[in-house]
């Protein structure tokens, strides 16, 4: 039977990771998430923080290869050069994201794991929103901003989400018909709409999991 396979994608402020965390922890998978970028950076000799900058802000990433260059190290499977392009450093993540999903159940968050693990079946892609007065409110009060602060916080860092996703899948982050299924967090709340797309996971598989 094939592994189970959640991947979550999310606005900043909906809750989308603690939701995909609830889902992991119910439905008995491995959550991955931060976890993703230190297990390349293992794979690859690379330090964390180029996977940080690369994970989604394609086209900054230039200045971070003088920095850390004399920290690069072995690349596993994909041959090394002092100008290894950003496109090699998403093939090293996922490869990491098809490993995992190859042993066990797998929650991920965010990182194009849709995309990677497309041709999966036990894939089930969601994406999380919410409103956005309360995205606003939330990304607020974790960064110690104003609110007009957070919102330019997030429409930036958005942005740089969206052109990492549609450069690397060539669908559109965020619209209906990239996923199996879009949900605003708002409606229901963090752990109802966990709850409910537990269900529709289960219905979905039979209640094999």
């Amino acid at each position: 039977m094939e592994n189970l396979i959640i991947s979550v994608g999310r606005q900043l402020g909906s809750g989308g990771c603690e939701i995909a965390r609830m889902l992991a922890d119910s439905l008995g998978c491995k959550f991955y998430d931060r976890e993703l970028i230190n297990m390349s950076a293992e794979r690859s000799g690379f330090n964390p923080k180029i996977f940080e900058q690369q994970d989604e802000s394609h086209g900054m990433m230039r200045s971070l290869f003088g920095a850390f260059s004399g920290r690069l190290g072995r690349m596993g499977s994909i041959g090394y050069n002092s100008s290894i392009s950003q496109e090699s450093l998403f093939q090293i993540q996922s490869e990491v994201i098809y490993k995992a999903a190859k042993t066990d159940n797998c929650v991920f968050v965010g990182r194009c794991a849709d995309y990677v693990l497309r041709d999966k079946p036990g894939l089930f892609s969601v994406f999380i929103t919410a409103n956005e007065d309360e995205r606003c409110r939330v990304v607020a009060e974790r960064r110690g901003c104003s609110v007009e602060e957070a919102r330019r916080f997030i429409e930036r860092k958005e942005a740089q989400r969206a052109d990492y996703y549609n450069y690397y899948t060539s669908k559109k982050w965020g619209a209906a018909s990239s996923y199996d299924l879009c949900i605003n967090s708002s409606l229901l709340g963090l752990e109802r709409t966990a709850q409910y797309i537990e269900q529709i996971i289960r219905e979905r598989n039979n209640n094999k999991f």
